[in-house]
């Protein structure tokens, strides 16, 4: 596929300063992106960003699935940023749906899909795939290796009915584990693009880091970007700034 042709396919822009500029003004229609990183790195910010710009700058309705944290704190920890969701969530635009680990069942995903189908939702957040999938249950929990098998067969299903939903953009969180880039091993491997955030202390004026492993049908940038957590949200700076 050649550079125009490219640029000519329809394009899910996140509205997060300096990022889409990255992926060729946005994230690719209707696929699966693994937002993967260790804890503090600002993956919840970036949903929260990505869902909240859909719905404000887009007119795109998003669903944030969250299993860790419940939606009073995302809903605080958003509101520092200026971003109002109880206001979103009054006027239908974003729906913010806490799942607590105890209570999901091998219905949840399920029951996910068919609200994304059922309610128009185009930008889906499921924060996080490692606590769903480890928290399916399962008849074998007693074997490793079958468990292991199971969450691995679970993670291929439900991101493979994920892409058969048409025109639903979704973000899925991650944690990076032991030099892998999902707790699950194979998420990777599945989504369509995988965007690796880091966070050390680099002696200077950003400890983020960001970089686009992959991203399918669009020609990347590459680099490791700074980044920033800023008044308004994540700032993704050049590294030509």
């Amino acid at each position: 596929m050649n550079k125009e042709k490219r640029k000519a396919e329809k394009r899910v822009k996140t509205g997060i300063s300096g990022f889409d500029e990255l992926i060729e003004g946005g994230l690719p229609v209707g696929k699966c992106i693994l937002l993967s990183g260790t804890p503090g790195t600002g993956k919840t910010i970036f949903s929260l960003q990505y869902a909240y710009n859909g719905a404000t700058l887009y007119n795109e309705k998003g669903l944030y699935v969250s299993f860790e944290e419940d939606k009073h704190s995302l809903k605080s920890q958003a509101a520092k940023f200026g971003w109002d969701f109880d206001k979103l969530e009054k006027e239908g635009k974003v729906v913010m749906m806490n799942i607590p680990v105890r209570e999901i069942n091998e219905n949840t995903a399920k029951e996910i899909i068919g609200y994304v189908k059922n309610k128009g939702v185009s930008r889906l957040v499921i924060d996080s795939l490692s606590a769903l999938s480890i928290n399916i249950p399962t008849t074998h929990t007693n074997i490793a290796d079958i468990t292991e098998i199971y969450i691995k067969r679970f993670i291929y299903g439900f991101i493979s009915e994920l892409r058969n939903m048409d025109g639903v953009t979704s973000i899925l969180i991650s944690q990076t584990t032991d030099g892998q880039l999902s707790r699950d091993t194979v998420s990777e491997f599945i989504c369509d693009g995988i965007i690796l955030v880091s966070y050390e202390s680099m002696g200077g004026d950003y400890s983020r880091s960001m970089i686009v492993r992959k991203m399918r049908e669009v020609k990347n940038d590459d680099d490791v970007h700074p980044v920033e957590i800023g008044r308004k949200g994540m700032i993704v700076h050049s590294l030509r700034e």
